[in-house]
């Protein structure tokens, strides 16, 4: 009878899961660097959902949805990220009571940078893999980013 294969505690795939996200994130900062970007993730995050919605700018309400997070915090991010010219409340045409938030040219080239770094970062860190033990990497992270209940 073989002799079953060596499992790997969920503990520990949770832990290497969090360093990683910490390595990507370092890398990242280290990209940007130069250009004196100082966004914390979950204001880039909200930068690229805002782009997303580019049709319709979203409503406080549906950031906060969007990054399930509280209303309140969604507006000391929006607060922040007006400080620094990236987004601009503007009000809903047909509902002046509505706030709605878009990029503004400094967000979109923002983004950009942000975007690149982030690139560059995977890039670096994803160096040691082959092409098809990268596929193999996507293929997983989808399954679990995705869950089992979510169509691929």
């Amino acid at each position: 009878m073989p002799s079953p294969e060596p499992t790997v505690s969920t503990t520990h795939l949770a832990e290497q899961l969090v360093r990683l996200t910490r390595r990507v994130h370092r890398a990242q900062k280290h990209h940007l660097e130069h250009l004196d970007i100082a966004f914390t993730p979950a204001q880039s995050r909200l930068l690229r959902i805002v782009d997303h919605c580019r049709d319709t700018p979203p409503r406080m309400a549906d950031l906060a949805e969007r990054l399930e997070v509280v209303p309140r915090a969604v507006t000391t991010l929006v607060d922040a990220l007006e400080a620094h010219g990236a987004v601009r409340r503007v009000p809903d045409p047909a509902n002046r009571r509505v706030v709605r938030i878009e990029l503004t040219d400094t967000g979109r080239s923002t983004l950009r940078a942000l975007r690149s770094a982030r690139r560059a970062a995977a890039e670096e860190i994803l160096a040691p893999l082959t092409a098809d033990q990268r596929e193999v990497l996507g293929d997983l992270l989808t399954t679990l980013v995705d869950g089992p209940d979510r169509p691929h």
